[in-house]
């Protein structure tokens, strides 16, 4: 999927800056409160079966340490994120990106983390490129970032403006959720100490 669709929208140096200091709120590093253009409210829809993190993929999370779900609560985001081997092509790119300390001292987001598999299925030479491209990067991982925390329950037909600057599409209910036209959701609600967290299994792709 999006097999040949890396070719999305960049954002300059100067938007990204503006879009991410209209996000922030203790520094240019900072993103925080950015409400959801949708009507629902952000705690609208049907409620998971449980507040706790949920979905298949949970089960590979160890029970202790810093990659453990009460282990990654303690940690901002980029590094709760680096202490999942499941996250790590992810982390690659946000290093590459250099918004680890930018997502790091954001307060309260929701961050869509795809998995390793999510990045496999992009063809290696364009994956390659796009990592070795800082401004493409920045604005497909921005496009991840949504500068609220969303409760479960949030995800159901809503539609949230992302720190690229486009809108992302959520739906579902339960614990069955999509991000856009064909990311589902494989272990949601995990919280790390500033956002809150779904794993999907597909890279969004900002709007051309």
């Amino acid at each position: 999927m999006y097999r040949n669709r890396i070719a999305a929208g960049v954002l300059s140096a100067a938007a990204l800056t503006a879009v991410l200091t209209a996000c922030s709120g203790d520094g240019d590093d900072s993103a925080a409160e950015t409400s959801p253009t949708s009507a629902a409210p952000a705690n609208a829809g049907a409620a998971p079966a449980t507040d706790k993190p949920f979905g298949p993929a949970c089960s590979a999370v160890p029970a202790s340490g810093e990659g453990s779900f009460s282990g990654m609560a303690t940690d901002p985001v980029a590094t709760a994120a680096s202490n999942n081997p499941a996250l790590s092509t992810l982390v690659t790119a946000v290093k590459k990106a250099g918004l680890v300390d930018t997502l790091n001292s954001a307060k309260d987001v929701t961050v869509f983390a795809p998995t390793n598999e999510a990045f496999e299925k992009i063809p290696k030479a364009t994956l390659s490129k796009v990592l070795a491209d800082k401004k493409t990067l920045t604005s497909i991982l921005t496009y991840h970032v949504v500068g609220q925390r969303v409760a479960p329950s949030g995800l159901a037909s809503n539609s949230f403006k992302t720190l690229q600057g486009g809108m992302v599409a959520t739906s579902g209910s339960g614990e069955s959720f999509k991000v856009g036209d064909d990311a589902s959701v494989v272990c949601g609600n995990v919280q790390t100490a500033n956002a809150t967290v779904y794993i999907i299994d597909t890279v969004l792709m900002p709007p051309k």
